[in-house]
Protein backbone atom coordinates (compact mmCIF):
# COMPACT_ATOMS: atom_id res chain seq x y z
CA UNK A 1 0.00 0.00 0.00
CA UNK A 2 1.46 3.21 -0.84
CA UNK A 3 1.51 5.79 2.00
CA UNK A 4 -0.23 9.11 2.32
CA UNK A 5 1.86 12.19 1.49
CA UNK A 6 2.52 14.19 4.51
CA UNK A 7 -0.36 17.05 3.92
CA UNK A 8 -2.55 14.10 5.05
CA UNK A 9 -1.42 14.01 8.30
CA UNK A 10 -0.50 11.26 10.89
CA UNK A 11 -4.24 11.48 12.00
CA UNK A 12 -5.87 10.50 8.67
CA UNK A 13 -2.97 7.44 8.37
CA UNK A 14 -3.74 6.28 11.68
CA UNK A 15 -7.62 6.03 10.34
CA UNK A 16 -7.29 4.53 7.71
CA UNK A 17 -4.64 1.35 8.74
CA UNK A 18 -7.47 0.87 11.67
CA UNK A 19 -10.09 0.61 9.16
CA UNK A 20 -8.21 -1.85 6.81
CA UNK A 21 -7.45 -3.83 10.10
CA UNK A 22 -11.32 -4.19 11.32
CA UNK A 23 -12.22 -5.37 7.19
CA UNK A 24 -9.43 -7.65 7.28
CA UNK A 25 -11.05 -9.17 10.46
CA UNK A 26 -14.51 -9.09 9.22
CA UNK A 27 -13.32 -10.99 6.32
CA UNK A 28 -15.09 -8.46 4.27
CA UNK A 29 -14.29 -6.87 1.21
CA UNK A 30 -14.74 -3.06 0.28
CA UNK A 31 -18.05 -2.41 -0.80
CA UNK A 32 -17.84 -1.43 -4.41
CA UNK A 33 -19.69 1.60 -6.91
CA UNK A 34 -23.48 2.18 -5.79
CA UNK A 35 -25.26 1.19 -9.02
CA UNK A 36 -26.45 4.46 -11.18
CA UNK A 37 -29.68 5.60 -9.96
CA UNK A 38 -32.35 4.54 -12.41
CA UNK A 39 -30.27 1.20 -12.89
CA UNK A 40 -32.36 -1.77 -13.01
CA UNK A 41 -29.07 -3.39 -11.08
CA UNK A 42 -29.77 -4.70 -7.27
CA UNK A 43 -27.57 -2.74 -4.94
CA UNK A 44 -24.54 -5.61 -4.55
CA UNK A 45 -25.66 -7.84 -7.82
CA UNK A 46 -24.44 -7.14 -11.33
CA UNK A 47 -27.56 -5.96 -13.37
CA UNK A 48 -28.98 -8.66 -16.12
CA UNK A 49 -27.62 -8.44 -19.29
CA UNK A 50 -29.17 -7.05 -22.54
CA UNK A 51 -30.79 -9.45 -24.50
CA UNK A 52 -28.35 -10.39 -27.73
CA UNK A 53 -29.59 -8.58 -31.31
CA UNK A 54 -30.99 -11.98 -32.75
CA UNK A 55 -33.72 -12.30 -29.31
CA UNK A 56 -36.80 -11.38 -30.39
CA UNK A 57 -38.48 -8.48 -29.00
CA UNK A 58 -41.85 -7.43 -28.22
CA UNK A 59 -44.47 -6.52 -30.78
CA UNK A 60 -46.82 -3.78 -29.79
CA UNK A 61 -50.39 -4.23 -27.87
CA UNK A 62 -52.29 -2.48 -30.58
CA UNK A 63 -52.44 -3.24 -34.41
CA UNK A 64 -50.27 -0.67 -36.35
CA UNK A 65 -52.22 2.04 -37.99
CA UNK A 66 -55.57 0.98 -36.83
CA UNK A 67 -57.42 3.47 -34.70
CA UNK A 68 -60.01 3.22 -31.93
CA UNK A 69 -63.05 2.74 -33.89
CA UNK A 70 -61.89 -0.37 -35.80
CA UNK A 71 -59.74 -1.87 -33.54
CA UNK A 72 -62.90 -1.94 -31.50
CA UNK A 73 -64.26 -4.08 -33.71
CA UNK A 74 -61.68 -6.84 -33.63
CA UNK A 75 -63.42 -9.55 -32.00
CA UNK A 76 -61.63 -10.27 -28.23
CA UNK A 77 -61.11 -14.33 -29.48
CA UNK A 78 -59.16 -13.40 -32.39
CA UNK A 79 -55.51 -14.36 -32.60
CA UNK A 80 -54.82 -13.38 -36.27
CA UNK A 81 -55.52 -10.28 -38.31
CA UNK A 82 -55.13 -9.77 -42.20
CA UNK A 83 -54.41 -5.46 -42.21
CA UNK A 84 -54.73 -4.18 -45.41
CA UNK A 85 -53.06 -0.44 -45.64
CA UNK A 86 -54.81 0.91 -48.58
CA UNK A 87 -52.32 4.33 -49.86
CA UNK A 88 -55.53 6.52 -50.18
CA UNK A 89 -59.14 6.94 -50.50
CA UNK A 90 -58.83 6.95 -54.34
CA UNK A 91 -55.82 4.62 -55.03
CA UNK A 92 -56.04 0.79 -55.81
CA UNK A 93 -52.48 0.28 -54.47
CA UNK A 94 -52.09 -1.35 -50.55
CA UNK A 95 -50.22 -3.24 -48.26
CA UNK A 96 -51.21 -6.45 -46.94
CA UNK A 97 -49.59 -7.72 -43.32
CA UNK A 98 -50.51 -10.64 -41.29
CA UNK A 99 -50.40 -9.88 -37.65
CA UNK A 100 -50.73 -13.14 -34.57
CA UNK A 101 -51.34 -12.23 -31.16
CA UNK A 102 -48.97 -13.81 -28.65
CA UNK A 103 -50.47 -12.90 -24.79
CA UNK A 104 -50.83 -9.21 -24.85
CA UNK A 105 -48.70 -8.31 -28.06
CA UNK A 106 -49.47 -8.34 -31.74
CA UNK A 107 -46.79 -9.76 -33.87
CA UNK A 108 -45.81 -9.24 -37.68
CA UNK A 109 -45.54 -12.72 -39.02
CA UNK A 110 -45.72 -11.32 -42.98
CA UNK A 111 -46.14 -8.25 -45.49
CA UNK A 112 -46.66 -8.24 -49.32
CA UNK A 113 -47.27 -5.35 -51.56
CA UNK A 114 -51.13 -5.53 -52.72
CA UNK A 115 -54.23 -4.37 -54.70
CA UNK A 116 -57.64 -3.65 -53.61
CA UNK A 117 -60.61 -2.18 -55.54
CA UNK A 118 -59.51 -0.14 -58.95
CA UNK A 119 -61.71 3.38 -57.54
CA UNK A 120 -60.14 2.56 -54.07
CA UNK A 121 -62.06 2.14 -51.04
CA UNK A 122 -65.77 3.41 -49.67
CA UNK A 123 -67.37 3.23 -46.61
CA UNK A 124 -70.77 2.02 -48.31
CA UNK A 125 -69.93 -0.42 -50.83
CA UNK A 126 -72.63 -1.39 -53.87
CA UNK A 127 -72.84 -3.59 -57.01
CA UNK A 128 -70.39 -2.40 -59.31
CA UNK A 129 -68.59 0.72 -58.03
CA UNK A 130 -64.90 -1.25 -57.81
CA UNK A 131 -64.22 0.41 -54.49
CA UNK A 132 -63.15 -1.74 -51.59
CA UNK A 133 -65.22 -2.48 -48.62
CA UNK A 134 -63.75 -0.47 -45.27
CA UNK A 135 -64.29 -2.37 -42.20
CA UNK A 136 -63.51 -5.19 -39.78
CA UNK A 137 -64.55 -8.75 -41.27
CA UNK A 138 -64.24 -12.53 -40.57
CA UNK A 139 -62.68 -14.86 -42.72
CA UNK A 140 -64.04 -18.87 -42.39
CA UNK A 141 -64.10 -20.26 -45.65
CA UNK A 142 -61.28 -20.72 -48.94
CA UNK A 143 -61.23 -22.24 -52.06
CA UNK A 144 -60.30 -22.51 -56.00
CA UNK A 145 -59.06 -23.19 -59.18
CA UNK A 146 -56.19 -25.59 -57.83
CA UNK A 147 -55.89 -27.69 -54.69
CA UNK A 148 -55.78 -27.20 -51.39
CA UNK A 149 -51.94 -26.30 -50.34
CA UNK A 150 -52.52 -26.96 -46.60
CA UNK A 151 -54.95 -24.79 -45.02
CA UNK A 152 -56.59 -25.22 -41.91
CA UNK A 153 -59.93 -23.17 -43.07
CA UNK A 154 -62.52 -25.44 -45.22
CA UNK A 155 -61.37 -25.74 -48.61
CA UNK A 156 -63.48 -25.89 -51.76
CA UNK A 157 -61.62 -27.21 -54.96
CA UNK A 158 -63.82 -26.36 -58.13
CA UNK A 159 -61.84 -25.61 -61.45
CA UNK A 160 -65.33 -24.89 -62.84
CA UNK A 161 -66.81 -22.47 -60.37
CA UNK A 162 -63.57 -20.67 -59.64
CA UNK A 163 -62.55 -20.18 -63.21
CA UNK A 164 -62.41 -16.71 -64.13
CA UNK A 165 -64.28 -15.79 -67.30
CA UNK A 166 -62.72 -15.64 -70.08
CA UNK A 167 -63.35 -12.52 -71.57
CA UNK A 168 -60.73 -11.83 -68.68
CA UNK A 169 -57.89 -12.82 -70.77
CA UNK A 170 -54.92 -14.71 -70.10
CA UNK A 171 -53.75 -11.93 -67.51
CA UNK A 172 -56.44 -13.11 -65.04
CA UNK A 173 -56.12 -16.57 -65.52
CA UNK A 174 -54.61 -17.60 -62.19
CA UNK A 175 -56.86 -14.70 -60.24
CA UNK A 176 -58.63 -17.74 -58.68
CA UNK A 177 -56.12 -20.57 -57.91
CA UNK A 178 -56.48 -19.54 -54.44
CA UNK A 179 -59.10 -17.59 -52.59
CA UNK A 180 -60.21 -16.77 -48.90
CA UNK A 181 -63.93 -15.16 -48.43
CA UNK A 182 -63.94 -12.19 -46.98
CA UNK A 183 -67.27 -12.52 -44.83
CA UNK A 184 -68.94 -8.96 -46.25
CA UNK A 185 -73.00 -9.46 -47.14
CA UNK A 186 -72.35 -13.59 -47.10
CA UNK A 187 -73.32 -16.62 -45.59
CA UNK A 188 -70.44 -17.82 -43.28
CA UNK A 189 -70.32 -21.46 -43.38
CA UNK A 190 -70.74 -22.04 -46.92
CA UNK A 191 -67.86 -22.26 -49.51
CA UNK A 192 -66.60 -18.44 -51.09
CA UNK A 193 -68.37 -18.85 -54.49
CA UNK A 194 -72.01 -18.86 -52.45
CA UNK A 195 -73.71 -16.14 -54.11
CA UNK A 196 -76.21 -15.77 -51.43
CA UNK A 197 -76.34 -12.11 -50.49
CA UNK A 198 -77.54 -11.23 -46.88
CA UNK A 199 -78.26 -7.74 -47.46
CA UNK A 200 -79.44 -7.94 -50.78
CA UNK A 201 -77.82 -7.74 -54.20
CA UNK A 202 -77.47 -4.10 -54.18
CA UNK A 203 -74.87 -4.24 -51.11
CA UNK A 204 -72.26 -6.50 -53.64
CA UNK A 205 -70.94 -9.45 -52.28
CA UNK A 206 -68.32 -12.18 -53.66
CA UNK A 207 -65.33 -9.83 -51.97
CA UNK A 208 -62.19 -11.99 -51.28
CA UNK A 209 -58.43 -12.15 -50.64
CA UNK A 210 -57.06 -13.64 -54.37
CA UNK A 211 -54.09 -13.96 -56.51
CA UNK A 212 -53.04 -10.30 -57.59
CA UNK A 213 -52.57 -9.90 -60.99
CA UNK A 214 -50.62 -6.63 -60.99
CA UNK A 215 -53.14 -3.96 -61.20
CA UNK A 216 -56.78 -2.85 -59.03
CA UNK A 217 -59.64 -5.18 -58.68
CA UNK A 218 -63.17 -5.66 -59.02
CA UNK A 219 -63.52 -5.25 -55.38
CA UNK A 220 -61.76 -7.97 -53.98
CA UNK A 221 -58.11 -7.64 -52.31
CA UNK A 222 -55.07 -9.39 -54.06
CA UNK A 223 -51.88 -10.93 -53.55
CA UNK A 224 -48.64 -12.59 -55.27
CA UNK A 225 -49.63 -16.61 -55.45
CA UNK A 226 -46.74 -17.02 -52.86
CA UNK A 227 -48.43 -14.90 -50.19
CA UNK A 228 -51.90 -16.24 -51.22
CA UNK A 229 -50.09 -19.73 -50.08
CA UNK A 230 -48.39 -18.70 -47.15
CA UNK A 231 -51.82 -16.86 -45.87
CA UNK A 232 -53.87 -20.08 -46.74
CA UNK A 233 -51.18 -22.40 -44.53
CA UNK A 234 -50.97 -19.67 -41.57
CA UNK A 235 -54.60 -18.86 -41.00
CA UNK A 236 -56.01 -21.11 -38.34
CA UNK A 237 -60.19 -21.08 -37.50
CA UNK A 238 -59.21 -21.77 -33.72
CA UNK A 239 -57.35 -18.12 -33.43
CA UNK A 240 -60.40 -16.54 -35.00
CA UNK A 241 -59.04 -14.85 -38.20
CA UNK A 242 -60.40 -11.23 -39.78
CA UNK A 243 -59.47 -8.81 -41.73
CA UNK A 244 -59.38 -4.98 -41.20
CA UNK A 245 -59.05 -3.07 -44.48
CA UNK A 246 -59.18 0.35 -45.76
CA UNK A 247 -57.23 3.16 -46.77
CA UNK A 248 -54.52 4.97 -44.70
CA UNK A 249 -56.71 7.60 -43.28
CA UNK A 250 -59.76 5.91 -42.41
CA UNK A 251 -57.88 2.51 -40.85
CA UNK A 252 -56.27 5.95 -38.32
CA UNK A 253 -59.71 7.61 -37.78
Amino acid sequence: MHTHSARCGAIATAALGALLATLAACGTPPAGPAPAQGGRGTPGRAAPASPPASAPTAGPTRIPGVGDRLYRRIPAASRQVVAVYGEGEDSADSRVVLYTRQGAQWRAVGGWPAHNGRHGWTTDHHEGDQRTPVGVFTLTQAGGVLADPGTRLPYDQDADAYAPPREWGEARRHDFDHVVAIDYNRLRGTPPRDASRPWGAGRGGGIWLHVDHGSGTSACVSVSGKAMEFLLRTLDPARRPVVVMGDRATLTA
